[in-house]
């Protein structure tokens, strides 16, 4: 998998920087009590970041910035570019500077690259699965708090594509809003009234009948919320295609690539990152 530019990055660059900030005030405290009471002298070391199983790589550079933010003499060299698949055992990067330095960004540095690894993973696995479909993998905003930025670069990084990254920036009407509006037509109307066409308009649906009356209301993209192969087949044919249609809700290794053979154009997988398993890698003197 080679190294693509997210396309976030700019955007988000302070808010990642922040983060670290704030990760490393959490772990560091007021210091690393345990090596400055063993290192009087700050000698120079050099680490390895080993990975201890099969996996994507994510979070390189989230790493770098932790052992960089910590103390700027040190160097971390990569061997691989974020994004790649590596194999138990391999080393895919380096890391060398103050002992001390090392140290207190250690954990810090592994917490953000073993979640972000193991979400990219997860979702390399995800788009195996689907890779000789038109069918596109997409993460949700089943996020861990305050760390949405890492969990959705994770994300493009192993394959998958972003949804809405927050709140604001598409709008999607579900069921509570449905409901608190009166019915689907009108909380589309009232959107459509109110943004002037400024944002795309997903709709969620839960059977056939609603997905019927969704069509009517010209909007950019359905989502078909927890419905069966046999409903999610049926509304591909009502569609023919003039609307996107994107898959959610009870979607795991088993059963995706069925749902992408119906033809559907998305398939949001919430678990990529409501609950990932983290890759096992260790930094090693």
């Amino acid at each position: 998998m080679k190294n693509r530019l997210w396309p976030w990055c700019k955007t988000y660059k302070n808010k990642i920087k922040q983060t670290v900030r704030l990760a490393l005030e959490e772990d560091v405290g007021s210091g690393d009590i345990t090596s400055q009471s063993i290192f009087f002298e700050n000698k120079e070391i050099k680490g390895k970041l080993v990975a201890k199983e099969n996996g994507v790589i994510a979070g390189l550079k989230v790493a770098q910035l932790v052992f960089e933010t910590v103390d700027k003499k040190t160097v971390f060299t990569a061997t691989i570019n974020d994004g790649d698949l590596v194999k138990n055992g391999q080393i895919f990067a380096e890391v060398f500077g103050p002992v001390k330095s090392l140290l207190a960004a250690e954990r810090t540095a592994l917490n953000f690259l073993q979640r972000m690894s193991g979400i990219a993973t997860f979702t390399h696995q995800f788009v195996e699965k689907v890779k000789n479909k038109k069918t596109k993998i997409l993460d949700t905003r089943k996020t861990a708090p305050g760390l949405r930025i890492f969990d959705k670069w994770a994300v493009f990084l192993g394959g998958g594509q972003n949804h809405r990254f927050g709140l604001y920036d598409m709008v999607l009407i579900k069921d509570n809003h449905i409901q608190a509006a009166g019915s689907a037509k009108k909380a589309i109307q009232l959107v459509k009234n109110n943004l002037k066409n400024k944002v795309k308009i997903e709709v969620e649906v839960n059977n056939i009948n609603q997905l019927k009356e969704t069509i009517k209301e010209n909007v950019d993209i359905i989502m078909l919320d927890n419905m069966n192969l046999k409903e999610i087949k049926k509304a591909v044919d009502l569609v023919k295609g003039k609307i996107k249609l994107e898959v959610s809700g009870g979607v795991n290794l088993n059963n995706v690539k069925k749902i992408a053979q119906t033809g559907v154009d998305y398939i949001s997988v919430g678990s990529l990152t409501h609950s990932p398993k983290a890759l096992d890698i260790s930094l090693e003197f």
